[in-house]
């Protein structure tokens, strides 16, 4: 069967489509999955061009979805066709977090889903949402799980809230799709204003071109009426986080998510201790975590943004596209 591999050493120009042995049939507690299609995370991104450390020839891609093929003794939770989906933290059902590290993630820790069929234990997936493709399902195990921890699970998000969002990557465009949905106002950045518009269009209630714009926490602040924003998916890190401190409302709530601008740098703090709001880094989310999820899109509807479909063998060619950040939404590889 094929699959994609991380050279050595690590580099976008050095992704190799292998044929690898069939995994064989499942045993107790396991299901055999054919997979049909990943989506690219910037987790994904490190790891592929060597950023974070790779084991040679590991496959890679933490999200996968297909249908089950078999099911090993014992198995009762899925039958033969059921689509699933994968799960970022296998190991993590439910409960607070307990898991700090990516030595069980696929596609890091452990092989992923840059081929086409895994045996793995049946925890390791969830139901996909009914009516969705597998592309559509894709998207949900890495980028929509941190947008619903970031507002529903952590955040509490209730129907008039104000949610900013910033940019236009999958994590993002999940946030203003589940805040427009459960009744919340979303204030969305981007650089550019075709792509602001297209926010608008799936519900961002205000927009803001961050070029144009430097001062957008302010900018922020003022739609609000001089409030402050309730929730920031903060998906930047250290060049974007003190705009959103400027933003956010006194006793609001920033999720620390992303760290596209770099990992290390100043913090205001006087001026996070004056707003009182609460910063709490995340990872993407536990099995529980997803199955609500999937149930909140099956009840209202929504089906994710994606850019662009690859085939396999040209993964490499997906992550350069995701790198020039010209994408709105989610890039899928289907196979």
């Amino acid at each position: 069967m094929k699959a994609v591999r991380i050279g050595a050493p690590a580099g976008l120009d050095r992704l190799e489509t292998v044929e690898i042995a069939d995994p064989g049939l499942p045993e107790a507690g396991e299901i055999r999955v054919r997979i049909h299609a990943t989506s690219l995370n910037y987790h994904d991104y490190r790891i592929a061009n060597g950023e974070a450390l790779a084991v040679r020839g590991r496959i890679p891609m933490a999200d996968g979805a297909g249908v089950v093929e078999a099911i090993g003794e014992g198995v009762e939770a899925f039958a033969v066709g059921d689509s699933v989906v994968s799960l970022f933290f296998p190991q993590w059902s439910d409960g607070p977090a307990r898991i700090g590290d990516f030595a069980q993630t696929p596609g890091d820790g452990v092989d992923g889903y840059a081929r086409e069929v895994v045996v793995r234990p049946a925890s390791w997936f969830t139901h996909a949402p009914a009516g969705f493709t597998h592309a559509q399902a894709a998207t949900l195990t890495t980028a929509g799980l941190t947008a619903w921890r970031a507002l529903v699970v952590d955040g509490k998000l209730k129907a008039g809230d104000i949610v900013l969002t910033l940019g236009t990557g999958g994590v993002s465009i999940f946030a203003l799709q589940f805040a427009h949905a459960m009744g919340a106002h979303v204030i969305a950045t981007s650089s550019s204003d075709e792509k602001l518009e297209r926010l608008r269009e799936l519900g961002a209630a205000h927009t803001i071109n961050y070029r144009a714009t430097p001062d957008w926490g302010r900018a922020a602040t003022d739609w609000t009426g001089g409030i402050g924003v309730d929730h920031v998916v903060e998906v930047g890190g250290v060049g974007t986080l003190p705009q959103s401190i400027a933003a956010v409302r006194i006793g609001g709530h920033i999720s620390l998510i992303g760290a596209l601008t770099g990992r290390s740098g100043d913090v205001p703090l006087t001026a996070f201790l004056v707003k009182q709001a609460r910063l709490q880094g995340l990872i993407v989310g536990s099995r529980s975590h997803q199955i609500d999820m999937i149930r909140a899109l099956e009840t209202t509807g929504i089906k994710p943004v994606i850019d662009r479909t690859f085939a396999l063998e040209d993964l490499g060619e997906a992550f350069l596209l995701q790198e020039a950040g010209r994408h709105f939404g989610k890039i899928v590889v289907e196979f």
